[in-house]
């Protein structure tokens, strides 16, 4: 499948262009590239996977492995809340999710309609379909421009597109691959239903 399509990020304050820097974290899906600025993360960049990790067990490795030195603190926000993610699910509710700075999130446009509805309503564990996430955002004919959305989602597993599915119950595709969009579900799965036992966690 082919890389995931977003806009060049063209960011300006104040007429210069910001100092993008860059981060990689070493995750249970292998190497998750984060760029981003002083006003907010441009992107993250997913690698493709062609075996799906063993389980969906939350993993302890999951650590910066490069770019640790002078992060923004959109960047190091971000790092803390994908770790969190991988290793510690519960916590990403109290975690502050970080600023974006992307063409596609600060304009006032369907597609970023779309996916500040996702990331404010489908929570962790949930699925929707494209059609219901239409409604969501106000435009139940959509769902066709909903999967356009969700293919242009320059922050996955934080916007999480992994999350919308077929109204068949079927996958669907995904930028990362269909592998690691049933990875992500099964993890959420199995983290929700840890949760919802007496004792949690």
């Amino acid at each position: 499948m082919a890389s995931r399509l977003v806009p060049k990020v063209t960011c300006k304050r104040g007429g210069s262009p910001c100092k993008e820097k860059q981060v990689v974290l070493l995750s249970p899906l292998g190497r998750i590239e984060i760029s981003g600025c002083e006003t907010g993360v441009h992107e993250i960049k997913l690698p493709q996977m062609s075996l799906l990790p063993s389980g969906a067990e939350p993993s302890v490795a999951c650590e910066v492995c490069e770019g640790a030195e002078e992060m923004p603190e959109p960047l190091q926000q971000c790092t803390a809340w994908l770790r969190a993610y991988f290793c510690e699910p519960a916590t990403t509710e109290t975690l502050p999710v970080p600023a974006f700075h992307h063409p596609l999130l600060q304009r006032d446009s369907f597609t970023g309609q779309v996916l500040w509805t996702l990331l404010k309503d489908v929570k962790f564990g949930e699925a929707v379909s494209y059609k219901q996430l239409a409604d969501l955002a106000g435009n139940s004919r959509a769902a066709r421009a909903v999967g356009g959305a969700m293919r242009s989602n320059p922050i996955p597993i934080l916007i999480p597109c992994h999350r919308v599915i077929r109204s068949s119950g079927d996958t669907g595709s995904y930028g990362g691959g269909q592998l690691m969009k049933e990875w992500l579900l099964a993890h959420e799965k199995l983290q929700k239903e840890k949760l919802a036992r007496p004792g949690g966690r």
